[in-house]
């Protein structure tokens, strides 16, 4: 599988083969999903709580005679019927996050590399340098290039002037090839990535 290799100014430098076993995958959306899930509850934060009875600060003393008010019985301020009482069964502090195997996970972010390929959204560039590290000048480049949403992904470090450049354009990440995932290749419209960056994807595969 062949993929043209272009700089940042639009111009093919090269030709680089795409492993197969990498990029050539029939996407699956439940496997896909399945990532998304596990990706988005490792993300809650799982600190919503509400107060039990025996966290609610109040008198223990009855609230009024058991018998002869006409009202229900009552024995306590704190019950979850009375305002300002505990909540019953509410939610508790608690990890969202589960349990996905290794081998889905692998599986998952090759499908969604597979699935940019095949949809003609996938670009490789040679590397991600510029001279200065100004939004405007990258912002120029991405306009010739004719992109408005895209995840770039970089090598071991991203390059300090792109970075530097792209943190103030909307619609545009960038992310080390270790940082490379699911959620966020499915969340932008073009994958880019450097050839440092596929070549670390090989190696992380070959594995």
């Amino acid at each position: 599988m062949k993929q043209e290799v272009k700089n940042l100014e639009d111009k093919v430098v090269t030709e680089i083969s795409l492993d197969k076993s990498i990029f050539g995958l029939e996407p699956k959306d439940s496997v896909i999903h399945r990532m998304v899930r596990f990706q988005l509850a490792k993300k809650r934060s799982g600190n919503h709580k509400t107060k039990g009875i025996s966290e609610i600060s109040g008198t223990t003393k009855k609230p009024f005679k058991q018998k002869g008010t006409g009202s229900a019985r009552q024995g306590s301020k704190r019950s979850p019927q009375m305002r300002g009482g505990a909540v019953i069964f509410g939610p508790q502090v608690r990890s969202h996050s589960h349990k996905l195997p290794k081998k889905i996970r692998s599986l998952a972010l090759k499908m969604a590399l597979s699935s940019k390929l095949k949809e003609g959204k996938l670009k490789v560039f040679d590397n991600f340098k510029i001279n200065k590290p100004k939004t405007s000048v990258l912002k120029n480049k991405l306009d010739k290039l004719k992109i408005n949403s895209a995840l770039f992904i970089d090598g071991e470090k991203i390059e300090v002037n792109f970075n530097f450049a792209i943190r103030n354009v909307p619609k545009i990440d960038c992310l080390p090839a270790v940082g490379i995932n699911v959620y966020d290749i499915l969340r932008r419209d073009l994958l880019v990535l450097s050839v440092d960056a596929l070549n670390i994807l090989n190696e992380r595969f070959a594995k």
